[in-house]
């Protein structure tokens, strides 16, 4: 069976003369503090009337306005955006948001809750096959009604996650985030191998990989894919070293899965065969 794509969801963008709903909750709760980005901001009625407002605020949208947004920011919200994609596009949206995020930043997100039927139906206008889902994060919900949520998220090493001792479940707050998804999170080691070392760990506490739920490990390498194209923006490496260790006996120290990423550049490693084979000295000249 053939998977129908999803061409049109900017078709949902709507025209509007003042503040949609969530915008107004935030403003009046005084959450749009610092430098603001509308990620997924449609045809900008917000981003238009907040700046009327004083804000400092950017509006991105790949659809209407599509110069990808630079630096990071203090605040982010995105309305309804998650709504009208696949779960894919979905984790790639946290994903973004999470890498311009600033450290100690809020994302805010609003999805809707009044949508009675999943999947594809035609546009009342476009009449363009447009898609709508039920979407439920594990973000902190600071608004609910029956037509809407509001989510509040902080990046995952600037909050308490769990009541174990594990710093994987508990990262420390000075080290860098580079990005995020509902089951993962992405670091910069505290200890890297070389510059731009960075560690995709599951949210789930588990110690083995292969005792992580499917889903969950895709959703790793998902991450991985996202990373390795972070990191070659900013690092430009010449290559990469990606594995994981799994039990003492295989180096592994930290008893919670992680995936490292390790940038590597010419001129850091004596010998052609300096690879995965170096793991296993004897092993080299294999």
């Amino acid at each position: 069976m053939k998977q129908q794509k999803n061409l049109f969801s900017h078709l949902t963008a709507i025209e509007r003369t003042s503040l949609s709903f969530p915008a107004q909750y935030l403003l009046n709760q005084n959450l749009l503090q610092g430098k603001i980005l509308d990620f997924g901001c449609g045809l900008g009625n917000d981003v238009k009337i907040l700046r009327e407002k004083g804000c400092d605020i950017t509006g991105y949208d790949p659809y209407y306005f599509s110069q990808y947004p630079q630096g990071q920011f203090d605040t982010i919200i995105c309305f309804y955006v998650l709504n009208v994609l696949f779960s894919e596009e979905q984790a790639s949206v946290l994903m973004e948001v999470a890498h311009l995020l600033k450290p100690g930043g809020k994302a805010y997100y609003a999805v809707r809750r009044d949508i009675k039927k999943e999947g594809f139906r035609e546009h009342y206008v476009h009449k363009k096959p447009t898609y709508q889902c039920i979407v439920k994060l594990p973000f902190h919900s600071i608004y609910l009604d029956d037509s809407r949520e509001f989510y509040e998220y902080r990046h995952y090493n600037h909050q308490r996650n769990s009541s174990n001792n594990c710093l994987f479940c508990n990262p420390y707050t000075h080290l860098k985030l580079l990005t995020e998804s509902a089951t993962a999170y992405a670091i910069f080691d505290g200890y890297p191998l070389s510059k731009g070392h960075i560690l995709v760990i599951p949210k789930r506490h588990a110690s083995n990989y292969f005792d992580l739920p499917f889903k969950e490990q895709s959703a790793c390498w998902f991450m991985v894919n996202k990373v390795q194209k972070m990191l070659k923006a900013e690092f430009n490496p010449d290559g990469f070293n990606v594995g994981i260790n799994i039990n003492r006996v295989a180096g592994q120290n930290m008893m919670h899965a992680s995936i490292h990423i390790i940038p590597r550049y010419k001129g850091d490693a004596v010998g052609a065969k300096s690879g995965m084979r170096n793991v296993i000295p004897k092993k080299i000249s294999i």
